[in-house]
């Protein structure tokens, strides 16, 4: 993200883990999600029922990478949604 002049406002090492509690915080200031599972990619709002769910891996804690960009959450590696969002 450096190569694009993104500023990383945060960062939050692995041991930290980061549950529902976490994932329904960042979707409240949030309107568009994508989430990234291997090769699928959804896009939906950030409103919707289930949202949360989606964020979180099969243990329970929030998938990384997290990359918020104004009201645009990416959760999961994407190149093609971090290409599309960043620029």
């Amino acid at each position: 993200m450096d190569a694009r002049g993104a500023e990383i406002a945060d960062r939050t090492p692995a041991s930290r883990k980061l549950g529902r509690t976490d994932a329904e915080a960042l979707l409240a200031d949030a309107e568009t999600l994508y989430v990234a599972k291997g090769r699928k990619q959804t896009e939906l709002s950030a409103s919707d029922q289930g949202a949360a769910d989606l964020m979180l891996g099969p243990t329970g804690n929030l998938r990384a990478p997290v990359v918020r960009v104004g009201t645009t959450l990416i959760v999961g590696y994407h190149e093609e949604a971090l290409s599309q969002v960043l620029g």
